[in-house]
């Protein structure tokens, strides 16, 4: 089975909170994606107009479907639901900037669509691929952190916390995510490992965004992953 035989069997499940910037961009050219045939957009309560944009999407392309909180939770809740809403056999998480090239899928599905994958995660360290250069203790942290999730695992990735991870519909859509925010990340793998389907890594681009930019994440977070990293792999 080949990419270029299996267009429109991705869902793209894309988190949104208060990206008004790059919101639209980034829809439009996950929608030129050939692979693409639903991209699910999860608006998390944003404050500066994001919905506004996602209603105009979702009123011009069929093929965009959008949910919204009534309150902030967070990314994995944004994640959860958007998951139970996957109608297509293949799922991809996008964030709703880029950080991640949607130009890209196909690196991410190849190894599912050839029956040797359930799960992909897409690494900006294990090779080629653009990598804007910026924080060192962001680096160290996700170094940290992936070495402690692959101890409790035992499997040998290089990027835990990745956003880019493809799946088959039937492994995600039968894991039941409970953290809110960016513990998402280790409770997925940890949840994946232990259903004990086969897992692969492939090098995908980054273009990481500074905090002026519009990221995210914070050093709570990676107090949060560790937290995470102990629950789901050493608790039932």
């Amino acid at each position: 089975m080949t990419v270029d035989s299996q267009n429109n069997c991705l869902s793209v499940v894309m988190p949104v909170y208060n990206e008004v910037a790059t919101v639209r961009e980034v829809a439009m050219t996950v929608l030129k994606q050939p692979l693409v045939g639903e991209l699910i957009m999860v608006d998390d309560a944003s404050t500066d107009g994001t919905w506004d944009i996602l209603e105009e999407l979702n009123a011009a392309h069929p093929s965009i479907r959008i949910f919204k909180h009534a309150q902030n939770q967070g990314k994995g809740a944004a994640l959860k639901t958007g998951f139970s809403h996957i109608s297509l056999p293949y799922a991809i998480i996008q964030d709703a900037d880029f950080e991640y090239d949607p130009e890209e899928y196909p690196i991410l599905l190849t190894p599912i669509l050839d029956g040797k994958a359930d799960v992909v995660y897409g690494s900006r360290f294990c090779g080629a691929g653009a990598h804007r250069v910026l924080y060192f203790w962001h680096f160290v942290g996700n170094t940290f952190l992936t070495l402690l999730s692959n101890m409790l695992t035992n499997i040998n990735l290089t990027d835990m916390e990745t956003c880019f991870k493809a799946f088959r519909k039937e492994v995600i859509t039968q894991i039941d995510l409970q953290e809110p925010r960016f513990g998402v990340e280790p409770e997925i793998t940890a949840k994946i490992a232990k259903l004990g389907v086969r897992i692969y890594e492939v090098p995908v681009s980054y273009y990481g965004r500074t905090y002026a930019e519009g990221k995210k994440i914070s050093w709570r977070d990676g107090f949060s992953a560790l937290r995470c990293i102990l629950r789901y792999n050493l608790l039932p």
